[in-house]
């Protein structure tokens, strides 16, 4: 399974999987022209082989979020990855070119975890020899709103919204139960409801509407993903700029026209902005950089690192093909029970 090879249909089964995440194989089935057996079979395929996977998780507040630069011992990288990766506050680790070994995306439950982790558990890795930490302010633009571009307009527009809240579901959502609803979705967004039902020892209703009420409030997103190395865009690199404070604003409404654009976050440090793109080849590194350059007049790319390899992303534990094989650490417990 790791060797298949996904096909035109696959591709445009993932594209309507981001708008979607959870939406049924009989509701795609007419935006697609595939029946509904032969896409769930195909989904199954492509999850089996890591090309694909779909995670919930809270994005929390501002503060609550970090980048952080980790410079190892050399020879040291790989194992400190390794380390860390267990830990369920470090979402993504990419290996990096540049200033950098590893950058870390740190996803905590508030802002006293983020400080706990940057001053003491940080110090558990001996092999770190310097951290730089960014903290996000605000996520301008995130992957969970980046696409392929393999489905027509008509096709996107068959593709099913979420279902909102029932108007007689509940409007708040048990403190114990979203933080259950964000373990196993994290683990898999699109665990069946009957499932975390039964882990929760609740009725299948009321879990179809905590998560369409939290996927409605915000308090869960859900995304789906795809190994980089099978998409149009093989080249993944950070930039590190210092743009104008009046030209954030821009930022707000034009990232999401620019396709290569995977994340965008405004962060309290010597940078103001921090992104995150995909590239089709290794030269256009700099051409996008003077692309940035002339959008956002009078703002620097202070610094940039092109990622060799992730090591992990949002929990799940990717092969050095970028492929989601390996286990996946849950970015939250499950309550308490």
């Amino acid at each position: 399974m790791q060797d298949y090879e996904p096909d035109d249909v696959d591709f445009a089964l993932i594209h309507a999987l981001q708008i979607e995440p959870r939406a049924s194989w009989k509701a795609l089935a007419p935006a697609l022209a595939v029946d509904p057996v032969t896409l769930s079979r195909r989904y199954q395929r492509l999850r089996d082989a890591g090309l694909i996977w779909i995670t919930g998780y809270d994005a929390g507040t501002p503060g609550r979020g970090a980048l952080i630069e980790i410079e190892c011992a050399p020879g040291q990288s790989v194992a400190t990855a390794e380390a860390i990766s267990e830990d369920p506050m470090v979402a993504s680790i990419d290996f990096t070119a540049g200033g950098r070994d590893l950058l870390l995306t740190l996803m905590a439950e508030d802002s006293a975890d983020t400080s706990r982790f940057l001053l003491h558990r940080l110090g558990e890795y001996p092999a770190i020899r310097r951290a730089r930490t960014h903290l996000i302010t605000e996520v301008l633009f995130e992957a969970g709103n980046w696409r392929l571009r393999t489905l027509s307009a008509e096709q996107v527009a068959k593709v099913p919204a979420a279902r909102p809240p029932r108007p007689r579901a509940a409007r708040t959502v048990a403190p114990g139960l979203k933080r259950l609803i964000h373990h196993q979705l994290g683990i898999d967004g699109r665990a069946p409801t009957t499932a975390i039902a039964e882990r929760a020892g609740v009725s299948n209703q009321r879990i179809t509407d905590a998560i369409a009420t939290m996927r409605r409030d915000g308090s869960l997103r859900l995304r789906t993903d795809i190994a980089r190395s099978y998409s149009e865009w093989p080249i993944y690199a950070w930039y590190f700029m210092q743009v104008p404070a009046p030209l954030v604003e821009r930022l707000r409404t034009s990232l999401g026209k620019i396709e290569e654009v995977r994340l965008a976050v405004l962060v309290a440090s010597e940078y103001n902005l921090i992104m995150a793109v995909w590239l089709r080849t290794l030269n256009d590194v700099h051409r996008f950089e003077l692309l940035l350059e002339k959008l956002l007049p009078g703002s620097r790319v202070a610094d940039r690192s092109v990622v060799m390899q992730i090591g992990k992303h949002l929990g799940h534990i990717l092969d050095d093909r970028g492929r989601a094989t390996g286990p996946v650490v849950s970015m939250i417990s499950p309550a308490p029970t």
